[in-house]
């Protein structure tokens, strides 16, 4: 967990957790629009590059999430210490601005990872009577979502409801999407549309 800081205000600055999930280290549209989000929004940022990668869940992992956090062992505690880590970045923002290009219609493998390991019962979601309730509310989601021809809100995009989706899931109800769709067609108007969108964000 990476930590530096942008801007200094009189008041409270503002905390940043940016992520970004691009195969691509350079030339990815995802990495340059979620850092013009950051930038615009100024404060402290936590840095999450998943593109050095995350292990996916396993059996092991199941087996120590479902055990009471006061009956785990050293194994099992380990096991669970990067999920902890990357909780507490999420719990430690204010907003989450993540770059979220779209692969075969959905998010990138490592996203998905980062979800799976940060949804957790009782710690960034509870199971109610009236069903699951989100435990970090009160913060706010910015998506920089971007595709070569995927139209962004359609039948064939699966990733832009799906991260709205899993953002309320775990109570962050105010979540907006910044779209640079159909690159392939329209690269130099849709990166136009996102940049004015970002222009528009209030700090």
């Amino acid at each position: 967990m990476v930590k530096h800081t942008q801007a200094t205000y009189e008041d409270q600055i503002m905390t940043i957790l940016h992520i970004d999930s691009s195969a691509q280290l350079e030339g990815s549209t995802t990495r340059a629009l979620s850092a013009e989000i950051v930038a615009k929004l100024r404060g402290e940022v936590i840095r999450r590059d998943l593109a050095k990668a995350l292990p996916l869940i396993n059996h092991t992992w199941i087996g120590a999430n479902f055990t009471p956090a006061d009956q785990r062992d050293q194994v099992q505690t380990d096991t669970l210490a990067l999920s902890d880590t990357l909780i507490a970045e999420l719990k430690a923002a204010d907003t989450i601005v993540i770059g979220a290009p779209i692969y075969n219609f959905g998010i990138p493998a490592v996203l998905k990872a980062w979800i799976d390991l940060i949804a957790r019962a009782g710690v960034t979601f509870s199971y109610t009577e009236s069903g699951p309730k989100g435990l970090l509310d009160g913060k706010r989601s910015i998506i920089a979502v971007a595709s070569g021809g995927t139209p962004v809100g359609s039948d064939m995009d699966f990733a832009s409801g799906y991260l709205k989706h899993v953002m309320s899931f775990i109570g962050i109800q105010d979540v907006e999407i910044i779209a640079a769709d159909q690159l392939v067609a329209q690269r130099d108007k849709a990166i136009a549309s996102a940049r004015a969108h970002i222009d528009t964000l209030a700090a």
